[in-house]
């Protein structure tokens, strides 16, 4: 499979827990090295946690699931 497929699917299981405080995550791009970007809406958008969200959250869940997602940005 892809490995843009394979984030697609490991962000569907990620969603509900951004969505049940107001936000939302759109996949931007995934490159063959492994960086992966989205952007983060919703309350996420403007929360002051959000770069923690990203990194603790979401890249440490990718990773654990996907061994091929060597980073996660926001734009």
């Amino acid at each position: 499979m892809p490995l843009k497929e394979q984030v697609e699917q490991a962000l569907e299981k990620i969603r509900p827990a951004l969505q049940a405080d107001g936000g939302d995550l759109e996949l931007i791009d995934v490159t063959e090295s492994g960086k992966v970007t989205v952007r983060l809406t919703g309350a996420c958008g403007g929360c002051p946690m959000s770069q923690m969200t990203l990194k603790m959250g979401i890249e440490q869940r990718l990773k654990e699931e996907i061994p091929e997602v060597a980073l996660v940005e926001a734009v």
